[in-house]
Formats: C-alpha cells, sequence, structure tokens
C-alpha cells in the first residue's frame, strides 16, 4: 500500500502539472479512511474470533493475490495517469488496453478483491461482509463521479467507439479509465 501510496502521489502533481482537473463532488476524503478502517476491522474481528478455517484462509490468500495481479495490471496500463484521486486532463485519450479491454473497472473489481480476500483471510463474518458492502457503496459513487469527469475532459480513441459500454445512458462518451480506472484520470484506493 505503501508503494502505492508514493506512485499515486508522484503521478497526482504530474496530472496537476498538465491541467489536470479533479471533480468537488469525489468521495475520495472518505474512501482514504474507510479502506484501511474496513482492514483494522476485519483483521480484528478475526483476531478475536481465533482466525479462519484452513480452507478459507486459503480461498482468501488466493483471492486477494488475484486481486493485486490485477491492481498491477490496471496501474501499469494507466501508467502516469493512475492516482488515488479523480485527475483528469483534457483531452487525453481514454486507456483502452491491459484490463480496459475487457473490464470497465479493473481497478475497482481489485480493490473488491482485496477486501474479499481478507476477509476470508481473516475469517471476519460479520465486518467482512459489512465492510465489503460499504465500501461497495462508496465505489459506486466513485464510478459515477469518475464517469462524470472522464465524460467532459477525456478523449476516446477510435477504436473505443465499438466496444461495448463507452457511452453511458445519457450519451456521454466515457471510455475505460485511468483515474484508476475510467479510461483517462486516476485513482484507486
Amino acid at each position: 500500500m505503501l508503494l502505492e501510496a508514493r506512485r499515486a502521489s508522484r503521478n497526482e502533481r504530474a496530472l496537476r502539472a498538465r491541467g489536470g482537473v479533479e471533480p468537488e463532488n469525489d468521495v475520495y476524503p472518505v474512501m482514504r479512511v474507510a479502506y484501511p478502517v474496513a482492514f483494522a476491522a476485519m483483521l480484528t474481528e478475526g483476531l478475536a474470533r481465533g482466525g479462519a478455517a484452513q480452507g478459507l484462509l486459503e480461498a482468501g490468500v488466493v483471492t486477494f493475490a488475484a486481486a493485486k495481479a490485477l491492481k498491477w495490471w490496471a496501474i501499469r496500463s494507466l501508467g502516469p495517469s493512475w492516482t488515488f484521486r479523480v485527475i483528469a486532463v483534457p483531452g487525453s485519450p481514454l486507456v483502452v488496453t491491459g484490463p480496459y479491454r475487457v473490464l470497465r473497472h479493473p481497478n475497482y473489481v481489485a480493490v473488491m478483491g482485496e477486501l474479499v480476500g481478507v476477509a476470508l483471510m481473516a475469517g471476519a463474518e460479520v465486518a467482512g461482509p459489512v465492510a465489503t458492502a460499504v465500501f461497495g457503496a462508496l465505489v459506486l459513487k466513485r464510478i459515477a463521479v469518475e464517469e462524470q469527469t472522464l465524460g467532459l475532459t477525456a478523449r476516446r480513441p477510435p477504436a473505443a467507439s465499438k466496444r461495448r459500454g463507452a457511452t453511458t445512458r445519457d450519451g456521454k462518451t466515457v471510455g475505460y479509465n485511468t483515474n484508476g480506472d475510467a479510461g483517462s484520470g486516476s485513482t484507486s484506493a
């Protein structure tokens, strides 16, 4: 997580220097607190319960490792556009390579996978589902903010025009993400 934070901070500065814009209605300030609290709650419950059964522990390790692999694939695909925040440089193309070829928001899928993986590893029967549901609601709000921002600022590559999900219901072009997840801007938790 520290490596991700350093990369995000460096990329945020670079995006802002290139004229990047950040929406005012982002839920990042809440996510910034909720993300580590979710893990702390799950680990605390796991310790109090004496840990997970072997099968759940193994499933959690596999889920967490797969989520991290997907997350780093998304981060590498977004390159200098990836940050924890939604920051979009007007006119930048949407990213449609790597996992963005098949998933609209792979970074957020990965973040949810991290939460599920830790819940399983910890044996957090209560905190796991609650934390995942609460953070999932924040992710849904975040996706809406991100897509709106990218729809207003991003340039969609011609190859993406035929990709499923390249436009919103109201006809705005959004693409596949950068912010951490829509094609051209920034983010992750």
